[in-house]
């Protein structure tokens, strides 16, 4: 079943050999990677959105490490669960998690708008479909998707419930108030707790709120790992060059991770 929507006319697409093709005859060619590039050029703001190939490059390696693994089998087993089909991860970067919760469901789609993200998720996993696309106008047909995944990532939400099936779930995971704290301590002069409760004051007129755990983990960093857990997050540019330097010039760093998962359903 393809669930993919035409960028351009919103008509359903639908996928003959190696292209994607509407009613309308727009048609969008599957790269030699295996993904499908829908953002087309009338909704980009900049040449190259998204995260670039050396924040990618630090978050694939920094993951498959294994250090956030604990959060990715907390949302597989979430997702075993709830036993749902069609699942579409919004902000699907290199893949980590999507690939993981790709297992769990019959139809698994990746969207991201950094092309070099999605080119390296899609070597990943091609039981996947894989597709450079905005959360501004989701290339999904309405009323398709059982779940929705926003993991650190925007949550574009009239498009979400757009999306979505009546009594449809939308997981997001957002940094709990204590994650990284000792990094974001070492990296600025003053550090502001992470608010994960805005979410929920967003979301609450549409959705229901199921569930509302914290994952924590605890690890030690060498100088290079923590070099790539600071290039994938926005410390990378956010932080003063000379704290980062004096940071990374540690000789292993110990950390602990807190991510607060949320579950809704769409009333």
């Amino acid at each position: 079943m393809n669930l993919l929507m035409c960028p351009v006319c919103r008509e359903a697409l639908s996928l003959t050999d190696r292209t994607w093709r509407c009613l309308n005859n727009h048609s969008y060619d599957v790269a030699k990677q295996g993904y499908v590039n829908l953002h087309v050029v009338q909704h980009k703001h900049s040449k190259n959105p998204g995260d670039t190939s050396e924040s990618v490059q630090a978050r694939r390696a920094f993951l498959s490490a294994g250090f956030y693994a604990p959060l990715q089998h907390a949302l597989v087993e979430k997702i075993r669960e709830l036993r749902i089909e069609n699942l579409l991860d919004i902000g699907c970067g290199e893949g980590y998690y999507t690939d993981a919760m790709q297992a769990e469901v019959m139809q698994c789609m990746g969207v991201d708008i950094a092309k070099n993200a999605v080119q390296v998720a899609a070597k990943l996993n091609k039981n996947i479909t894989w597709v450079v696309g905005t959360g501004a106008t989701l290339p999904v047909l309405d009323h398709s998707i059982d779940l929705c995944t926003s993991l650190f990532s925007p949550i574009p939400k009239e498009e979400i419930l757009r999306v979505l099936k009546p009594q449809a779930y939308l997981i997001v995971v957002t940094p709990a108030p204590a994650h990284l704290f000792a990094m974001r301590e070492a990296l600025f002069d003053e550090v502001n707790e992470h608010d994960p409760h805005k979410f929920v004051e967003q979301l609450q007129d549409a959705f229901e709120l199921i569930e509302q755990p914290i994952v924590e983990s605890e690890f030690t960093l060498d100088q290079q790992q923590l070099k790539n857990l600071i290039a994938m997050t926005p410390y990378a540019y956010k932080a003063k060059p000379e704290k980062r330097q004096a940071l990374e010039e540690q000789g292993s760093t110990q950390l602990k991770a807190a991510f607060q998962i949320y579950l809704f359903q769409k009333k």
